[in-house]
């Protein structure tokens, strides 16, 4: 069976939700992957961050097939020897005091969202159901339709609405738009260090420290979506590193799995997640111990193989040497870390050309 069955195949079967590079693959080890017909190819794109250990890590994999032998869920009506670990480990880590795990990003980010409603509810106390959040234009947060109801791209719009009210949408990198746009029903500022969907857009130097020290003048939350910076990509362990911001709430997930099972968290002080009460939020498979376990395997992996530093030191060699590529369809290389991007011209006609042709020549780009 070839690349042309699986593809017919899936496009017949399945949803046509993404437009994928037509590479089967069925193997796959650190940095490389091989399709169904032994082609070696190099993986730029790491699921999206998911996999910044590497595909199949073997200590991650031992971790997930020991524990899968012996415990995979218990639910949340129970408890495990797994959870409490990952949550100590986490803040001991972060600096954090609370965590609420979920499985998905997208997960995460719905439940950031209720915490700071929580909060501001309970802590700012803003009129029942007038909690606002400030969110930035082109963000990426996810595609669930709370999610789309403050994302600025039409296409994830487009004929999913009705959607959730109480968003408010300032420019990226703005720090006047922010001041502006608080007021006394602003319970949250959600952002990403980085916006990696829309471009790897980085905002101006001191953005970050600046939008801390305006939320905390107004007593609003900001809330770090980490979920794709966050756990070493950028070069440092979370991308609000690179200016010394602790926020008050971070979101996590992809490579907190280690690219073998989804897991997410919310981190916060104990004043925002502290509000939670039984029967206010929860997940089937939220900190099952199955991914408990293999989360505190990727945590340790990062940690002990110093990739956090090896991004640092591989990205400004990556980027240097992408810069000094002679082409006029480049118009810019942008990232930090080894979150890197490259921004065409409209003259070039478009990257999924460029990506197809990569992937000749063994290159997984996207």
């Amino acid at each position: 069976m070839d690349t042309k069955f699986y593809v017919d195949l899936e496009d017949l079967y399945g949803a046509h939700n993404y437009h994928p590079l037509d590479v089967i693959i069925n193997k796959a080890k650190g940095i490389w992957v091989w399709d169904v017909d032994g082609k070696k190819y190099l993986d730029f794109l790491s699921a999206y961050s998911a996999v910044n250990q590497g595909h199949c890590h073997p200590k991650i994999v031992k971790v997930l097939t020991g524990q899968a032998k012996v415990l995979t869920l218990t639910s949340r009506a129970f408890r495990n020897d797994q959870w409490p670990m990952l949550a100590k480990e986490l803040c001991d880590m972060t600096g954090f005091e609370m965590v609420l795990p979920m499985n998905s990003g997208a997960e995460a980010v719905e439940t950031a969202v209720k915490a700071a409603r929580l909060w501001g509810y309970k802590e700012k106390e803003i009129q029942s159901d007038r909690a606002e959040i400030i969110v930035c234009s082109n963000n990426f947060h996810g595609r669930t339709v709370t999610i789309i109801s403050f994302s600025t791209e039409p296409l994830y719009k487009e004929n999913f609405g009705p959607f959730t009210p109480g968003f408010v949408f300032i420019p990226y990198g703005d720090l006047q738009a922010l001041e502006t746009a608080i007021t006394s029903n602003t319970a949250a500022f959600l952002v990403e260090p980085i916006q990696a969907e829309a471009g790897i857009n980085i905002p101006p130097e001191g953005y970050l420290k600046g939008a801390k020290e305006i939320c905390e003048r107004k007593n609003v939350l900001f809330i770090a979506d980490e979920i794709q910076t966050g756990l070493g990509r950028t070069g440092k362990l979370f991308a609000c590193g690179h200016e010394n911001v602790q926020p008050d709430v971070m979101i996590i997930g992809k490579s907190l799995g280690g690219g073998c099972y989804p897991v997410s968290a919310v981190l916060a002080r104990r004043e925002v997640l502290g509000l939670f009460k039984p029967g206010t939020h929860g997940s089937t498979f939220g900190a099952n111990p199955l991914g408990c376990a293999v989360a505190r395997e990727s945590l340790r992996v990062i940690q002990q193989e110093k990739m956090v530093e090896n991004a640092h030191e591989q990205g400004q060699f990556f980027m240097e040497k992408l810069r000094s590529i002679d082409s006029g369809y480049i118009k810019q290389v942008r990232g930090k870390g080894l979150l890197i991007g490259i921004e065409l011209y409209e003259e070039a006609g478009g990257a999924r050309r460029f990506c197809e042709a990569l992937k000749e020549e063994g290159l997984l780009c996207k």
